[in-house]
């Protein structure tokens, strides 16, 4: 077998409400479009020379069983009128040689805009520190999903964020998921 080192990787979200807590989670995975496989968690590396591709053609590339690794944010309530979230956020060198960083971050009653954009810090600052770092934030007029390191390694960001709000009786869950694609190498 060779080197298991992803070579593409898509964000996905989703929500899912039912009696049962378990079911929750499948029709939020169902929602994300990851329930036909078998989900692996893993850490946070987004590898070096990956690049992003749509949830579409993400899951075009897979066969229903196919084990999958994900890095997998959850939330779940059964509170009427919690606003619940779950995100990953990313933060990749312009670099592709380098290797970028996947964080999961929920939480509770802050908007889903909010959210992503602070596990997209997370990201930042997490993959800034592995590397023995400092993490400078953006300057006045610069896009926040843009960072720069204290060595000049410049930094995109993204994120892909669920929010929900619980229902009387019912479980609802939210999730959100980086999709890491093995593909055979040539």
């Amino acid at each position: 077998m060779g080197s298991l080192v992803p070579t593409r990787v898509f964000l996905t979200r989703g929500q899912g409400s039912h009696k049962e807590k378990l079911v929750s989670f499948e029709k939020a995975l169902r929602e994300a479009g990851i329930a036909p496989f078998n989900l692996v968690r893993v850490s946070s590396i987004f590898p070096p020379r990956a690049r992003f591709v749509s949830r579409a053609a993400g899951l075009r590339l897979l066969e229903p069983g196919q084990i999958l690794f994900v890095v997998l944010s959850e939330n779940a309530t059964d509170e009427p009128g919690r606003l619940i979230t779950a995100s990953i956020g990313a933060a990749v060198p312009d670099d592709p040689s380098r290797y970028g960083y996947l964080a999961e971050h929920s939480g509770t009653g802050r908007s889903g805009k909010e959210t992503g954009l602070h596990t997209e810090y997370l990201a930042a600052e997490m993959l800034a520190t592995k590397l023995g770092e400092r993490l400078q934030e953006p300057g006045p007029g610069r896009p926040s999903k843009s960072f720069r390191m204290s060595n000049g390694l410049s930094l995109r960001t993204r994120s892909a964020t669920q929010s929900a709000k619980g229902e009387a009786g019912l479980w609802t869950t939210a999730i959100a998921a980086a999709v890491l694609i093995l593909e055979p190498r040539k």
